[in-house]
């Protein structure tokens, strides 16, 4: 928290971007013998209150000094490079955003900001007090922590099945010690862990994807049918990056996050990648911000707010699943995760690799402009075959109908089903229409039901209570008539079509 050192020639006021939705910077006030240069992150007093923010270079107004509040403190975190306040300009600009909201993605965790201090925890004693009563909640917790290191309240608690309060009384009898929580750990990928074998097709786009790291800015569609090891080919990228002592960002859904995604890292690399999500804690955010900062996490795999990092040292970034509307952000700032990081990794002149088994439209109008370089990967690896898609023609093969009503299943799927069965194996049908049908008619007048508040048309539910229409755009819901509210023809509705209810109902 100490500020550098001055020279003689540093400037006595500086413009500060505020994390706020305010569309200009502010002019403070440099203490004597400080210094506080452009990207250099400073806590400044905001309307009776005081914000960590960014230094944004020379002031360049005239305000009376006597209006001037000075700066409090300067972070001993890196400050923002001149590349990142390129990129936050660009997205203020192209967003049409307030540059303050855009820096306040930037700036997530004012935690991280603040001086470090070690996170207390407990620890078990060598002996328990002498005097101390023994019970059950005191006897689960003394032996939770038998050769466990210092954790947290909480974790004791939560080991032990008890409350924190439990856990705090054994601290203060004795029990338990005081004990310093270690800071979380980023253990260095190693590149050469457990290099993959690839096949011809993919050591090919590895060896072009390794090619462009290190050689400024590009962007490159990795176009691969599902099994064809996109994941595996832009793997060696990130090791090109990890050689080259830079640090890799890839980019995914947070719903394509999962354990397997990081299990095949871990694998390949020895060590799990930094994550950064809407499910990770408070202190967890704190500590991958520090040490995506400090150049101390090396690989990072986040959904679309991790674009917004700062990285000590970038060498290239993955969008993964490049298709998926999940990357867009529709509160805030409004912007498009993978467009945004195009522009990144064109301030940061490094490589872009977009991976997808079915890419964007805009993607592909890209690659076919030349703008984006292309790598196809058509087949899958190690031999593995695509499963066998048949369509089948309901025109040629109708279904058959029930005794009181039509079937809607065609006989070869009924076979096809029938067969899997037998085999003791699984089906799954799908069908994305909830309910009993979508479509509720009059027989003698054709008037459809439909929502009265947004107009959209009911869809029919059936259980042991009767039937009900519901709108699943706002929740109205209402029991079916048993009058048309046009003609007045009394038990003349029909459902129309098949929702999944109406399928369970064919044996």
């Amino acid at each position: 928290m100490n500020p550098l050192h001055a020279t003689s020639a540093a400037p006595d006021r500086v413009a500060v971007r505020v994390p706020l939705p305010v569309g200009s910077d502010y002019t403070y006030k440099v203490p004597e013998g400080w210094s506080v240069p452009p990207g250099a992150l400073v806590r400044v007093p905001v309307s009776g209150r005081e914000l960590w923010a960014a230094a944004w270079g020379a002031a360049d107004d005239d305000l009376p000094e006597a209006r001037l509040k000075p700066v409090r403190a300067v972070s001993d975190m890196p400050p923002l490079s001149e590349a990142m306040r390129r990129f936050v300009d660009w997205v203020a600009e192209y967003t049409l955003s307030p540059p303050g909201a855009v820096l306040k993605m930037v700036l997530p965790v004012p935690a991280a900001l603040e001086p470090e201090i070690s996170a207390s925890g407990v620890v078990r004693a060598k002996v328990w007090p002498e005097g101390l009563r023994r019970t059950g909640a005191r006897e689960r917790i003394w032996a939770r922590l038998e050769d466990a290191g210092p954790m947290s309240v909480a974790e004791a608690a939560r080991r032990a099945g008890v409350g924190d309060g439990a856990v705090r009384g054994l601290l203060e009898a004795g029990a338990l010690l005081p004990a310093a929580l270690p800071r979380e750990r980023f253990d260095a990928p190693d590149p050469e862990a457990a290099p993959p074998v690839l096949g011809p097709e993919q050591a090919a786009a590895a060896a072009e994807l390794r090619g462009r790291v290190g050689a400024g800015y590009s962007v490159t569609l990795l176009d691969g049918v599902t099994g064809s090891g996109k994941t595996e080919v832009y793997f060696e990228a990130i090791a090109a990056a990890l050689r080259a002592g830079r640090q890799a960002l890839v980019l995914v859904p947070e719903i394509a996050l999962t354990a397997q995604w990081l299990e095949r890292f871990a694998r390949r690399f020895g060590t799990a990648p930094a994550i950064w999500h809407s499910g990770i804690t408070p202190a967890q955010r704190r500590d991958t911000w520090r040490a995506i900062a400090r150049g101390e996490a090396q690989v990072l795999v986040g959904a679309r707010s991790a674009l917004f990092l700062p990285f000590a040292d970038l060498g290239l970034i993955v969008v993964d699943e490049e298709h998926e509307q999940a990357f867009k952000q529709e509160d805030g700032v409004l912007y498009h995760g993978r467009d945004m990081a195009v522009v990144r990794a064109h301030v940061e002149a490094i490589p872009l690799v977009l991976a997808s088994a079915t890419p964007s439209l805009e993607t592909l109008a890209n690659a076919r402009a030349g703008r984006y370089a292309t790598l196809t990967l058509p087949t899958r690896h190690g031999g593995a075959e695509l499963p066998t898609v048949k369509l089948v023609d309901l025109r040629e093969t109708p279904p058959e109908p029930l005794p009181g009503g039509r079937n809607w299943l065609a006989p070869p799927l009924v076979a096809a089903m029938a067969e899997t069965l037998e085999k003791g194996e699984q089906s799954l049908l799908y069908l994305n229409r909830r309910g009993y049908a979508p479509l509720t008619l009059c027989r003698a007048c054709g008037h459809r039901l439909q929502c009265p508040h947004c107009t959209a048309w009911l869809v029919e539910h059936r259980d042991r209570r009767g039937s009900r229409l519901q709108c699943h755009h706002c929740g109205y819901a209402t029991p079916l008539p048993e009058t048309c509210p046009s003609c007045g023809a009394e038990e003349s509705f029909v459902a129309c079509g098949p929702g999944v209810e109406r399928i369970a109902e064919e044996r």
